[in-house]
């Protein structure tokens, strides 16, 4: 896959619910990848970048 342009709907803040902090994911791209709520993913750290997979 390509690199995607980045347009102010991809971009996000970091939020904080208790000690946990999130990232909400774009619309599109979870039904691009016919995610759904429950869904696990594999989320890695490539230097600066953090990198989020299909765990299966």
């Amino acid at each position: 896959m390509g690199r995607r342009i980045i347009t102010e709907e991809n971009i996000r803040k970091i939020q904080k619910v208790s000690r946990s902090y999130y990232v909400t994911l774009p619309m599109e791209i979870v039904r691009e990848f016919k995610w759904e709520t429950g869904k696990e993913v594999l989320v890695e750290k490539r230097g600066r970048e953090i990198i989020i997979k299909d765990w299966k």
